[in-house]
């Protein structure tokens, strides 16, 4: 099915604050081209990227309710921290919204923020943009240039460093983390160690 990127980039531009819409565009253009290099559609890249936080513009109390009202399911963790469900909410208003049919597509949304065990490509290529986007400068060990050159080169790999990234600053906050991310870092540990 083809979407019109033209339209649903004005779109999320007049619903995403300026530094939102900004970061949106920086993870579409990011995940375009990370799919030219692993095989993907550089469209769906582009759409998924456009359309990852497209729940973001609504607090974290009115994403929560929004996920009620609609039947997502949300989890201890995603009630307690509900800017988690962005996601979940952002792949049902990606289809009953923005009219997104494209289950990858859908699933890349999805699973942006935790990732989970055995992404697809596109997933992982949407979940690797969200974190390596030209307008992110968090610390990171090994440095974000270093991932940012991994996450074009290989995909596994720079999800392993991605998720240990997350798991450590999330430790370091104390914030209580979502299963699914723990559940994508051993599972992608494990496949790099396997290579050895």
């Amino acid at each position: 099915m083809e979407y019109d990127i033209i339209e649903l980039g004005s779109r999320i531009r007049k619903q995403l604050p300026k530094k939102r819409f900004w970061h949106t565009v920086g993870v579409a253009y990011t995940a375009s081209d990370m799919a030219l290099i692993f095989g993907e559609s550089g469209n769906r890249a582009l759409i998924a990227g456009l359309l990852h936080d497209c729940a973001k513009y609504l607090s974290d109390q009115e994403i929560l309710s929004e996920c009620i009202r609609h039947d997502i399911p949300v989890s201890g963790v995603e009630k307690e921290q509900s800017f988690l469900l962005h996601a979940k909410l952002g792949a049902y208003y990606a289809e009953q919204e923005y009219g997104i049919k494209d289950e990858g597509i859908l699933s890349a949304i999805r699973w942006h923020t935790t990732g989970r065990p055995e992404m697809t490509v596109l997933e992982q290529i949407v979940y690797l943009a969200d974190y390596i986007e030209p307008l992110r400068t968090q610390p990171t060990e090994p440095p974000l240039d270093e991932i940012r050159r991994m996450c074009f080169t290989d995909l596994d790999r720079a999800v392993y460093l991605v998720a240990d990234n997350t798991i450590r600053y999330l430790r370091s906050e104390g914030t209580r983390m979502d299963p699914m991310t723990e559940r994508t870092y051993l599972y992608y540990k494990e496949r790099i160690d396997a290579r050895g």
